[in-house]
């Protein structure tokens, strides 16, 4: 059997293909084109943690784990030809879809990025089921991490997939509406619609996974070389919230918080997101859904304030000393929205929650610490003012 992570080089492909390379003796291929690398060096910064290149990994992987199914192809999945070669030649029994532009606020700076993003995001997911469909291989489990924020911000608990429409007293189910905040999000969005439509037409079975904030530094096979470890990315366009305040902490300055940051929003850990992955990948070909599953990948809300608040507690152990400061909310936004969220489906599959969120910050704490000379000369990406020059 041959299992593709596709966006293999990135923050959560990459520990995710090694995830599954030493579970099972099955082949592994990670594919990527590297962009992300590119556009994080286009918006002035740099991943804190030093990222090797494939060989440099894959030797590692090898000799701290053994991963000798664990190999590397580079291409793009946006060029049709690239990946009507890449299946044929590797005919993969699973896809694992993890490539794209992930950056909400890099998709808004202006229309080029916009277009980009969208035509990169959804060219790739086309290409995949496509390509599946026209070279007879729709038995393939295609599973892809598309978003909670295709969703939205709805007054009412989120279900994990569909929604039950009323209408003149007639009730069905119903995809949950495209709520997208982003033009980043409503790729997602546009994908999960076009998934349901692949797996109509060409009985493709598919896992959404729709996976929520991620943060954290570690998973357990990259604790064992310094050469797995993934990205970390910390700047306004590419970091997520809680990293970016780790880095203002690190760095001395206080976290900011915009407005009231009493609104929540969905977390899940690195180390419980590649875990869903993995275990959905490797299921038993006869056990695999033979139409399409949402999974919401979350394991918990999580108020902005709140995030500031434990990283200033978690702060004390590396003698930081944390401000906590309120700055004016540039975003037109709910600063008290309670977000709820069902994920009693991704629950089932990881089984139970790895790692809480103070234990994700204590673990980049200790990774940052380690690179601070990098955070601070890159400090102009993750301070006040960065929100604003993005939205002009």
């Amino acid at each position: 059997m041959t299992i593709l992570v596709t966006g293999g080089d990135g923050y959560v492909g990459w520990p995710t293909a090694l995830r599954i390379a030493t579970r099972t003796e099955d082949r592994v291929l990670a594919v990527d084109n590297f962009a992300r690398r590119d556009w994080v060096e286009e918006v002035g910064s740099t991943s804190a943690v030093p990222i090797g290149w494939m060989d440099e990994r894959l030797a590692a992987a090898r000799e701290a784990h053994d991963a000798h199914n664990l190999s590397f192809l580079q291409g793009d999945l946006v060029e049709k030809e690239f990946v009507d070669e890449l299946l044929t030649v590797h005919e993969p029994d699973v896809i694992v879809h993890a490539a794209a532009q992930p950056s909400a606020p890099y998709s808004q700076i202006n229309g080029e990025r916009a277009n980009y993003t969208q035509h990169n995001n959804m060219q790739a997911t086309r290409n995949l089921v496509f390509g599946l469909h026209e070279h007879d291989m729709t038995d393939t489990h295609f599973i892809e991490t598309t978003t909670t924020g295709v969703y939205g911000a709805p007054e009412f608990p989120i279900p994990e997939g569909g929604a039950v429409m009323e209408n003149q007293g007639e009730r069905d189910d119903v995809p949950f509406p495209a709520m997208a905040g982003s033009w980043y999000h409503m790729t997602k969005s546009h994908d999960s619609a076009n998934l349901r439509l692949a797996q109509s037409q060409f009985d493709i079975p598919i896992s959404d996974v729709r996976t929520a904030i991620v943060y954290g530094t570690e998973t357990d096979e990259a604790r064992a070389d310094d050469r797995l470890k993934t990205r970390f990315d910390f700047d306004y366009y590419f970091g997520t919230v809680g990293h970016r305040f780790c880095a203002q902490a690190v760095a001395g300055y206080p976290v900011t918080v915009y407005g009231k940051g009493e609104q929540r929003k969905p977390f899940i850990s690195l180390e419980d997101a590649v875990e869903g992955l993995a275990e959905l990948a490797l299921v038993d070909p006869d056990e695999r859904p033979d139409d399409l599953t949402v999974y919401n990948q979350v394991t918990r809300a999580i108020s902005i304030v709140e995030i500031a608040e434990t990283i200033a507690d978690v702060g004390d152990e590396f003698d930081l000393d944390v401000a906590v400061e309120h700055f004016e909310n540039p975003r037109d936004e709910d600063e008290t929205h309670k977000m709820e969220i069902e994920n009693a489906q991704y629950m089932h599959v990881i089984g139970e929650q790895a790692q809480d969120f103070e234990g994700g910050v204590r673990d980049i704490f200790e990774t940052l610490t380690r690179y601070t000379e990098t955070i601070e000369a890159h400090e102009d990406r993750f301070l006040p003012g960065v929100l604003e020059e993005s939205e002009d």
